[in-house]
């Protein structure tokens, strides 16, 4: 048995889980500053990232948290995901993830992956998805997903300046 339990998301985990996904992804966003365009960044985070990602996560727990579930372990959130379904093309998306950095590394990551997997595949999803940045900071994003059996799509997006 794992240390912890994957349960469906409630409303009193939500200060965790807004928590955790902050601390798990300072670092990410520290390296992705300095990886892109400075107007791009400024353009998509004018009040820092911390406050749109907040708004995002507080968002999406809000209107589609019926597709959330966390690991969990004596009332502790380690972890979460939350998918969404595209049905007209068979597809699920495992829309969002977060581990708290003190887990990091123990399998938190791949056992939501593997829960959200199985949880599209009962729903009649033929295909999974997911998107991560391509800059350094995402990273261990990319090899996670990687190991999980994702295959990467080739996808280019630009932007210019005006």
């Amino acid at each position: 048995m794992s240390e912890f339990e994957i349960k469906p998301f409630e409303l009193a985990h939500k200060s965790q889980v807004l928590d955790l996904s902050l601390r798990a992804w300072a670092p990410v966003f520290t390296a992705m500053e300095s990886a892109v365009p400075h107007y791009v960044y400024d353009a998509f985070y004018p009040q820092g990232w911390q406050t749109r990602q907040a708004s995002d996560i507080e968002a999406f727990l809000d209107a589609e948290g019926d597709r959330v579930w966390v690991a969990i372990k004596e009332g502790v959130v380690w972890g979460w995901v939350g998918i969404r379904f595209h049905p007209e093309d068979r597809m699920g998306e495992i829309y969002i993830l977060a581990v708290h950095p003190d887990h990091q590394g123990r399998g938190v990551g791949k056992s939501l992956i593997d829960f959200a997997l199985d949880r599209m595949r009962a729903a009649g999803m033929a295909i999974a998805m997911v998107e991560t940045g391509d800059d350094p900071g995402h990273s261990a994003s990319r090899a996670a997903y990687e190991r999980s059996g994702f295959e990467r799509w080739p996808v280019a997006r630009y932007f210019r300046e005006l």
